[in-house]
C-alpha cells in the first residue's frame, strides 16, 4: 500500500513490511525515490520535513527504514534524529542519511554515530542495496 502525503489512514498505520519513509523537502527527490522504491515492491510514505515525519511515526506507522535529508525547513534532519532518539517507541527505527549539503563523514558520525549516509544524488543501486539489507533484518 502506498500512503500519500496527507494524514495516514488505518491501513497505512499498520503497513510495516518492506516500507520506506522518505523525508526530504525537495519534491522532485521525494517523487524520484518513491518511484524507485515502488518499482522494487516497497511501500512508500513521504514527508516534506522532520516534523511531518515524526507525526507519521507517532501516528503508529513503523517503516523498515527512514531515508532522511538533513537540510529542510520546519524541522531539519538533525532535530528529527534527536527527537527520534529520545522517543523510546521510535529510537530503534533504522535511519539512513541522504544529504547534498557536503557534510563530512566525521561531522555526520559525530552527531549520529555509525549511521549509513549517502550523498545526493544517490547511486540507485547502492541505495536499493542498503534498504534491501535493512529490510531483510527488520522485517522478519
Amino acid at each position: 500500500m502506498i500512503c500519500p502525503e496527507e494524514p495516514l489512514g488505518r491501513d497505512c498505520v499498520r503497513q510495516q513490511t518492506n516500507s520506506v519513509l522518505i523525508v526530504d523537502d525537495d519534491s522532485a527527490i521525494r517523487t524520484a525515490l518513491k518511484e524507485l522504491f515502488e518499482t522494487e515492491g516497497y511501500s512508500v510514505v513521504l514527508a516534506a520535513n522532520g516534523r511531518a515525519a515524526l507525526n507519521r511515526l507517532r501516528e503508529g506507522f513503523r517503516p523498515s527504514v527512514v531515508l532522511l535529508d538533513l537540510m529542510m525547513p520546519v524541522m531539519d534532519g538533525w532535530d528529527f534524529r534527536t527527537q527520534q532518539q529520545q522517543d523510546p517507541a521510535l529510537k530503534d527505527i533504522p535511519v539512513f542519511i541522504l544529504t547534498a549539503a557536503g557534510f563530512s563523514s566525521e561531522t555526520i558520525r559525530a552527531q549520529f554515530g555509525q549511521i549509513p549516509f549517502v550523498s545526493k544524488p544517490p547511486p540507485h543501486d547502492l541505495l536499493l542495496q542498503l534498504v534491501k539489507d535493512v529490510c531483510s533484518l527488520t522485517d522478519r
